[in-house]
């Protein structure tokens, strides 16, 4: 384990440019196998270790989902708002 409290288990680039990067929280995380990616189409998608997710389309929209479940989105989400 880190200093920042996480250890990294995986980064790179895939073949369409995409960049990933999966982080190991622990034990005491809600999701300790948390990860976030980074897509040429300037969307990007984040896992957090406390269990909520965080999606932005990279067109103005974003939509986020609390640790309990509950989904919040705004501006333009479109028709693919959910990964």
């Amino acid at each position: 384990m880190s200093g920042k409290g996480y250890s990294y288990k995986s980064h790179g680039t895939n073949s369409e440019g995409n960049h990933y990067c999966a982080r190991d929280y622990g034990s005491s995380a809600s999701n300790s196998n948390s990860y976030h990616y980074s897509n040429q189409d300037g969307s990007y998608y984040y896992s957090n270790p406390n269990g909520s997710t965080y999606y932005n389309n990279g067109n103005g929209g974003s939509t986020y989902t609390s640790p309990s479940g509950n989904t919040y989105s705004s501006g333009n989400s479109g028709s693919s708002g959910k990964k």
